[in-house]
């Protein structure tokens, strides 16, 4: 199963405060354990919400906003895309992680949809669409 690993944002991480050399150290061991496992696909640290901006969707109106977003415990500051096994396995590979703030932080892990996850709805022309889009993307790479 793939699964989101969302690194929470924090008032450090909000207010750009980069990370110091030992936590880049110990993220980057950690993340060489990632890959050495076959379990990490990708992974990035995210700019702070200052620098981002947020589209909402009404209908066919789209409406655009600039950050700073003021709910910090619901943005974002980094995240990984792994394949593991079971929910308990990404449990277990978030428990070894260093905390990735200078404060009390939070990680949060999602399952990934998969193409059967959809049913019916999902028909064999949309499958074969899918397939072609992940094909054209791993050539990229």
């Amino acid at each position: 199963m793939r699964v989101m690993v969302m690194v929470k944002a924090s008032p450090s991480s909000e207010a750009g405060v980069m990370p110091e050399a030992k936590l880049l150290e110990d993220m980057g061991r950690y993340n060489e354990e990632l890959v050495k496992a076959g379990v990490m696909l990708a992974g990035e640290g995210l700019h702070p919400s200052a620098k981002g901006v947020r589209v909402r969707f009404s209908g066919s109106a789209r409406t655009v906003t600039d950050g700073p977003f003021t709910e910090t415990r619901e943005l974002v500051a980094g995240f990984w895309l792994w394949q593991v096994r079971s929910m308990e396995e990404a449990i277990e590979w978030v428990r070894r992680c260093p905390n990735p703030m200078p404060e009390d932080s939070e990680i949060e892990i999602r399952p990934v949809f998969e193409a059967d996850d959809f049913g019916e709805a999902f028909s064999p022309e949309l499958r074969e669409q899918e397939e072609l889009l992940r094909r054209t993307l791993a050539d990229r790479s």
